[in-house]
């Protein structure tokens, strides 16, 4: 899959990034900030660790990083998307102002190679012009033994209940809320968007093809989300 959508991703999501949290919250009833703790949970960030978030947004996770090592120096958040890094900004400029942000690209971050402890990816896999590029370029710039987790929508394969209660609950109840504040057309692309991501099967395969040591999928929030664990 070669990198070809990473500009019209850009602008839809410079164009929600001033409702994007609250989008976030209304969605999810809240939930995504726990299911991004138990990603922490699971990888134990630890303090003096070097982590970088990619396709980090309006920069909740972070955040919420630096929140869970109490210091927020040796954190990176990277986006294409510079209005939503604005936000992400003005989010941590009091309290985690040694978080570095930087706007590129995830599939080509320009960081040098063997650099970081961990990486962080939530809700950004699914948003990459290429799948493969971007797992090549995350275990390229961790340290050997680095871990990795990618939060994402969990993809099912053929007819499920889990999968229909999924299209129904993006078609019926994410399009319309996001269409009352003019942003229905951006909020239908998540459904487009799962059709092609690859099962939890399928993104273990990719991520020891891109040079993964270890991988490992496991399912939360009642099958609907998961998290791709990773070694380098």
């Amino acid at each position: 899959m070669k990198p070809v959508k990473s500009g019209s991703i850009e602008e839809m999501f410079n164009t929600i990034s001033s409702k994007y949290d609250l989008l976030n919250d209304m969605f999810s009833f809240g939930l995504h900030r726990l299911w991004k703790r138990k990603l922490l949970n699971i990888l134990n960030p630890t303090y003096g660790e070097k982590w970088v978030d990619l396709c980090c947004g309006t920069g909740d996770m972070s955040i919420l990083l630096a929140q869970y090592m109490k210091c927020s120096e040796n954190i990176i958040g990277i986006d294409s998307a510079s209005k939503a890094l604005s936000v992400a900004k003005k989010r941590s400029k009091k309290k985690y102002s040694s978080i570095e942000w930087i706007n590129v690209d995830a599939l080509k971050t320009n960081l040098p190679s063997n650099q970081f402890d961990g990486l962080l990816m939530a809700y950004g896999l699914r948003n990459l012009a290429s799948y493969d590029f971007g797992l090549k370029e995350a275990c390229r710039i961790l340290k050997t033994g680095g871990r990795a987790g990618i939060l994402d929508f969990r993809s099912f394969d053929g007819y499920s209940i889990q999968g229909l209660f999924q299209k129904i609950y993006l078609s019926f109840y994410v399009v319309p809320i996001a269409s009352f504040f003019g942003l229905g057309k951006e909020y239908s692309y998540i459904k487009k968007s799962l059709e092609q991501f690859p099962s939890g099967s399928k993104q273990i395969h990719l991520a020891l093809m891109a040079g993964f040591k270890k991988a490992e999928y496991k399912k939360i929030a009642m099958g609907q989300m998961g998290i791709l664990l990773l070694e380098a």
